[in-house]
């Protein structure tokens, strides 16, 4: 994976939903999708930075985005629906979809959670990306061939004191992922797949971890590569796996050549 992608734009012509643009690691990918030829669809809650990474890539010269306003931490079932209805009108298809979006807020010991917080957390962490998921299946299975990409986080293995509702929601979408490449494996070209981008120069880093020094890690652009690869027909087969993008070079090529059992 060190050198990919080793061709010009290998993702003309795909529309791509991504979620969380606005900063970060989602503003990183949708440029690094939008310069291999997709056409990225911009779905976060911040109408500035989203008009903001809008008229970064239109002045690049990359496929023309489009911007969709929506607050995760609220939308209902009929908000998603309408989503998926605007998306058919406009595009007709949906080949890839990167649910990229997360909030932590704070560590805290659950003796001190605060219950309304972690209603909050797995709402925008768990249930949105189930419920943006389920609602544009049905665009997903008109492409010839399409991939969704999950957000996880080791802490979801590890299970780390503090982590609370966000090592609890990364753990379900662990599970979701995997629920959902099992069963549209047999029956769509759709796969299902996970990326845990390891420690990254975030916000939401800088949150958990206010004394650390982001020099030690990972830039969002180094990692632009392993979401290329997992949303382009390069990865085609791989379904049902999460790929560990700070692992060693050897440990990575072994998870992504693996298919689902």
């Amino acid at each position: 994976m060190q050198d990919y992608p080793t061709e010009a734009q290998v993702l003309r012509d795909r529309v791509i939903l991504i979620t969380g643009p606005g900063s970060g690691l989602g503003r990183a990918v949708a440029l690094g999708c939008a310069a291999q030829g997709a056409t990225v669809i911009l779905l976060g809650r911040s109408l500035r930075k989203l008009e903001r990474l809008y008229d970064e890539i239109e002045q690049a010269g990359y496929p023309q985005p489009a911007i969709y306003p929506m607050n995760l931490e609220g939308a209902t079932p009929k908000d998603y629906a309408e989503l998926a209805t605007r998306l058919g009108e406009a595009f007709g298809r949906l080949d890839g979809l990167l649910h990229n979006a997360a909030m932590l807020e704070a560590l805290t010991p659950m003796v001190h959670y605060n219950p309304e917080l972690w209603y909050r957390i797995m709402q925008v962490n768990l249930n949105a990306p189930f419920l943006l998921t389920r609602s544009v299946l049905e665009l997903l299975n008109k492409a010839q061939e399409a991939s969704v990409v999950f957000t996880t986080d080791r802490v979801a293995q590890e299970g780390r004191a503090y982590w609370g509702a966000y090592a609890a929601s990364k753990g379900g979408i662990e599970t979701l992922m995997r629920v959902l490449a099992n069963e549209l494996e047999a029956n769509t070209m759709i796969r299902v797949n996970a990326i845990d981008p390891g420690p990254t120069q975030t916000s939401l880093r800088t949150r958990a971890y206010p004394a650390a020094n982001p020099a030690n890690w990972a830039t969002p652009e180094s990692l632009v590569k392993y979401y290329l690869y997992l949303l382009g027909s390069d990865s085609h087969g791989l379904t049902g796996h999460i790929i560990r993008a700070q692992d060693k070079p050897s440990q990575v090529k072994l998870t992504a050549a693996s298919t689902a059992s």
